[in-house]
């Protein structure tokens, strides 16, 4: 039986005009992450790769080069290369964030150990530099390079500004467009780069990206305060439990009175959390409707996204493009 369009979410309808390429990709996939001498690297990645995760990466690599009429092999190998990154950056993430869940999973770190973990996302990164290679595109390798590095940069940002009260939204920004948004905005743009597209176009398709990476990421750190545990994946408040210093208590913190303040020092820079911490947040929170003004955040950068994509052709891809950027936001209203 078909996929009901009209029923279907939009990263449902791009998937189902996606099919035949994502099948190439999965193949690929599952082609590139065998080892003959190391059984593990297989068992690791599989665990990850088939856990259900929606694949809006390479799917969006596919997308763009489609919307500007590629008719290579090559976007098969660029979007493998992305979900290559992504999955050696979760695999890293769950190690340095000691996380036990990962799509409603447990993690890797959890079920083998941390040095799997960290070895086999390394390997993972070695096979993404080894696909795209293979396009012989010096462009799209640089703009790839550039993103790992860039994503590497987010992370340890993060490490030494999430528990420090004075980091800002500036920074939080600085963060979550490394972490995050460098590959979203790095797939669109090699999309349209591997299909020979104009410059204006591999531009507006890197600001699409960007936007949507952003308000992705946001309107995660928002649901981490009051989304369901099945549709994040993982348990609400693991940030708080982290001491993640996410935008929606960046903005609670630049409010804050002096006894508001003594709390967030004591559960976010010095981790001395108590039963009951998370609602006392969670009521801060609400107090100074930070919840409100994060979600205001995440449309507006929504907003930018499917501005930016207006500026490419306008075929069926543009306007699944555009529904997603509604749809990533959808999940906070």
């Amino acid at each position: 039986m078909g996929l009901d369009e009209t029923q279907a979410k939009p990263h449902e309808r791009l998937a189902a005009r996606l099919a035949d390429d994502m099948g190439a990709v999965n193949a690929l996939i599952a082609a590139r992450m065998a080892s003959e001498h190391a059984p593990r690297i297989p068992q690791v990645t599989a665990h990850l790769v088939e856990a259900g995760g929606k694949r809006l990466r390479p799917m969006l690599v596919l997308a763009a080069a489609r919307m500007c009429g590629y008719g290579g092999p090559y976007h098969v190998h660029l979007a493998a290369t992305v979900e290559f990154i992504h999955t050696a950056t979760l695999l890293h993430d769950d190690v340095v964030d000691e996380s036990a869940r990962r799509r409603g999973r447990p993690t890797a770190n959890l079920l083998w150990d941390n040095k799997s973990s960290v070895l086999v996302g390394d390997y993972l990164f070695a096979r993404a530099f080894q696909l795209m290679i293979e396009t012989g595109s010096l462009r799209v390798l640089d703009i790839l390079a550039n993103a790992s590095a860039t994503i590497s940069e987010g992370e340890v940002l993060q490490l030494t500004a999430a528990r420090d009260l004075a980091t800002g939204e500036d920074t939080y920004l600085k963060i979550i467009r490394g972490k995050t948004a460098a590959l979203f905005s790095a797939a669109t743009e090699v999309g349209g780069v591997i299909a020979g597209a104009p410059d204006a176009q591999v531009r507006a398709l890197f600001d699409y990206g960007d936007a949507l990476g952003i308000a992705f990421q946001i309107v995660d750190d928002l649901l981490d305060y009051g989304g369901a545990t099945d549709a994040i994946g993982k348990n609400v408040g693991d940030d708080f439990r982290e001491r993640k210093l996410t935008l929606p208590v960046i903005k609670a913190v630049a409010k804050a009175d002096a006894e508001e303040r003594a709390f967030w020092t004591r559960v976010i820079e010095k981790g001395a959390q108590r039963d009951g911490d998370l609602a006392h947040a969670m009521a801060l929170l609400d107090r100074h409707a930070a919840l409100q003004a994060t979600r205001a955040e995440a449309l507006d950068w929504a907003e930018k996204a499917k501005a930016a994509i207006l500026k490419l052709p306008d075929t069926e891809l543009r306007g699944m493009l555009h529904d997603l950027a509604d749809y990533v936001v959808a999940r906070i209203s």
